[in-house]
């Protein structure tokens, strides 16, 4: 490992122990030039489906945006960072049993629903707001009274 303080390229690991959810390493690291420490994390590499967007496009699956998307169907909503961070938990773990190589993004955004449905049903309307592209008011009170429903 590279030391981030002169760059020499080796450093001996001082200590080792799992993190707080036991999905990572953290690694105390002593550089073997300087004699500085760092602290380095390690993860399994999640072997993610590329998304096949709604144009045809292909990207990797990025944990990150998925968050933010459902971040902003929450704010201002009583829906914990916690909560939604298990949910893409969930979701990941989907993908990555599903086994497959691509996944439309219309798929990944049926889980979304309803997920938020059970979760917070204003943050669902919003969510299903953006991801359905309502062309007028009408499809979007059609939406509204399907949820009443259930």
């Amino acid at each position: 490992m590279k030391c981030p303080f002169c760059s020499f390229a080796d450093s001996k690991v001082v200590d080792s122990r799992p993190d707080k959810g036991g999905s990572t390493i953290r690694r105390r690291r002593e550089c073997e030039s300087c004699g500085k420490r760092f602290t380095t994390h390690e993860r399994v590499e999640d072997i993610l489906p590329l998304v096949e967007k709604k144009d045809g496009r292909r990207e990797p699956f990025d944990r990150l945006k998925l968050i933010a998307g459902i971040q902003k169907a929450c704010e201002k909503r009583p829906v914990s960072a916690e909560a939604i961070e298990h949910m893409v938990d969930r979701l990941e773990t989907r993908l990555q049993e599903s086994s497959e190589k691509e996944v439309p993004s219309t798929t990944i955004g049926e889980w979304v629903m309803n997920e938020l449905h059970d979760l917070d049903q204003v943050a669902y309307v919003r969510f299903a707001s953006v991801y359905r592209s309502f062309k007028d008011i009408n499809e979007f009170m059609s939406e509204l009274q399907d949820l009443l429903k259930k």
